[in-house]
């Protein structure tokens, strides 16, 4: 049987920052939101009107939500995940409508590894670089991803 909506966004929210405290689980929630309100370029044709399942099941957004990474098993994916009531009710919040206005209105995150964050990411340079919460960083669209 497949996960509600709710129960997918919780797992995704647990497997991409479920070491990140609430402001950081709470900044990946809403870039999940934010695809799926912003009223142009790809995100705005893959949710189809907000919907934020098609957002999270995009495929090669999410490397949680892939089986396997480069040929290899990933252990680390929403199947394998076994949410908290921390992120159900991040996941509610986020259903709801609610976003952390930390990182306004980005569109993609990454976790670099480093001290710094690149300036671009994707490295196609659709999003510029707005804010670093934790270990994530936070990109806004670029006139790039508009065009998307």
């Amino acid at each position: 049987m497949p996960y509600t909506t709710r129960e997918l966004l919780a797992r995704l929210i647990k497997c991409e920052a479920g070491g990140e405290g609430d402001d950081g689980m709470a900044a990946v929630a809403s870039v999940v939101r934010n695809r799926a309100d912003v009223p142009y370029g790809e995100f705005f044709r893959v949710s189809q009107g907000g919907d934020i399942r098609k957002i999270i099941e995009q495929p090669g957004q999410f490397v949680c939500m892939r089986s396997t990474v480069g040929g290899e098993y990933n252990s680390q994916n929403v199947w394998n995940m076994d949410p908290e009531e921390i992120h159900y009710q991040i996941a509610d919040w986020v259903l709801a409508g609610n976003t952390f206005s930390a990182v306004g209105d980005s569109l993609f995150f990454y976790n670099p590894y480093s001290e710094t964050c690149p300036t671009y990411f994707p490295p196609n340079g659709m999003g510029v670089a707005y804010n670093r919460i934790n270990q994530h960083c936070f990109y806004r669209p670029t006139e790039k991803y508009a065009e998307s």
